[in-house]
């Protein structure tokens, strides 16, 4: 059974610093060997080059006809050759990074090469056939030593390379953590806040409430309440002329035909506010009896025609309203009530009450703004919170596998 491994966070790295080197130091040392080959293998095959070149440039200064052009080629490609491998960096600190970005410039260059030459080699034949053959074992000594070296990085030098990667690995979840308990921290400051914020609120609506229950707030409310059955009262008496107002008020915005301005905008009134227009008439509601006499005039000189069930009921509710006083108690009810919303909502009380009801309402509607706001960054709030909280868990995890698996130990890490 493996050794089991307890260790702190915040000791890792410390314990890494002193695990790690009997693992990475001699595999960057093969590393390093492997290297140092593959750079000899380079040098031979830039003497090579150098060959080529120095075969070119002869034949180019011979002149003849046959071979000059393929000398320049010759010597255009093999420049390009001494280019690509010039540019190949050997790095000093041996690394998985370091050795990585070689691999991948060695990789580069030798497949470059190995393309080119199978292509162009064939141009230059039959000549240059010694230096050309010099050349192909050269790349090949150097590409044999590359695949060496690829083979050793992707195989041996993982372990090294896990072993140095954790050290970032360990950095990682320090950072998560470092960002999961800053959550931690935000969220009591956020709760305080949302407790504040219910404080205001519920004192507010104490506030509001006692404002609201207030006497002539009171009388107000129950006032406004017996205003607006009376509305329903009004409309539905009313309910059996009302085509003929509508009609009537057509009839007398049209050319010909004329009413006072005092009745034309009574009439107005009366199709858009019937409770208003009929408190507001003096006793008698005298405005309303004209227009209904001219309009019962319009229908019996056939200048306003309805339909006969329509017409009977009109003429009958006309009659009604204009020689029994159907409406004379509607009426005192009407005014009653108008005139006693008039004198409270005018009162010095109802005015300084209303004010400080609507500066209450409105420190209420944004507190609770507030309060919705906040709600809705909590959502994204727990959302990201909850994300760290798994990223955590998911790095300290993959952190105790590698560790497990390098030094053979069922390594168990604690958070501070």
């Amino acid at each position: 059974m493996p050794e089991r491994l307890e260790i702190s966070l915040s000791n890792v790295n410390e314990w890494l610093n002193k695990q790690t080197p009997s693992i990475v130091e001699p595999l960057r040392a093969d590393a390093k060997k492997m290297l140092t080959d593959t750079q000899a293998k380079l040098e031979e095959l830039s003497d090579a080059c150098d060959k080529l070149l120095d075969d070119a440039e002869k034949e180019m200064a011979k002149g003849s006809r046959k071979t000059y052009k393929r000398a320049k080629f010759l010597y255009k490609l093999a420049t390009s050759f001494s280019d690509l491998i010039e540019q190949v960096t050997i790095p000093k600190d041996i690394n998985g990074k370091t050795l990585n970005e070689t691999s991948d410039q060695l990789k580069k260059t030798m497949k470059t090469i190995g393309q080119e030459k199978t292509k162009w080699f064939r141009a230059i034949s039959p000549y240059f056939i010694m230096s050309r053959r010099r050349f192909d074992v050269s790349f090949k000594r150097a590409d044999d030593s590359f695949q060496n070296f690829t083979e050793f990085l992707t195989t041996d030098y993982a372990t090294a390379e896990s072993a140095e990667n954790l050290f970032s690995k360990v950095d990682e979840l320090l950072n998560s953590l470092a960002e999961l308990n800053k959550y931690e921290t935000d969220k009591q400051t956020r709760n305080q806040k949302k407790e504040l914020l219910e404080t205001k609120i519920a004192k507010s609506q104490q506030k509001l409430k006692a404002i609201q229950s207030k006497e002539e707030i009171v009388e107000l409310v129950q006032l406004n309440s017996r205003i607006e059955e009376l509305t329903k009262t009004v409309k539905h008496e009313l309910r059996h002329i009302q085509k003929s107002l509508l009609k009537f008020q057509t009839l007398v915005n049209s050319p010909g035909y004329s009413l006072s301005p005092e009745a034309t905008s009574k009439l107005d009134d009366y199709l858009t506010n019937p409770f208003d227009a009929l408190s507001t008439e003096k006793e008698g509601y005298p405005l309303l009896k004209g227009i209904l006499q001219k309009i019962d005039a319009s229908l019996d000189n056939k200048k306003m025609k309805l339909k006969p069930s329509r017409l009977r009921k009109a003429k009958d509710q006309i009659n009604s309203i204009v020689n029994k006083e159907a409406l004379t108690q509607l009426h005192n009810q009407c005014s009653e009530a108008f005139n006693k919303k008039t004198e409270l909502s005018t009162s010095g009380t109802i005015s300084k009450t209303r004010d400080e009801r609507t500066k209450v309402h409105d420190q209420l509607k944004d507190l609770e703004q507030k309060k919705r706001l906040l709600e809705a960054r909590d959502s994204r709030f727990e959302k990201e919170h909850k994300e760290t909280h798994q990223r955590v868990d998911e790095q300290k995890r993959n952190l105790e596998k590698i560790m497990s698996n390098l030094f053979s130990k069922t390594v168990q890490i604690t958070l501070d």
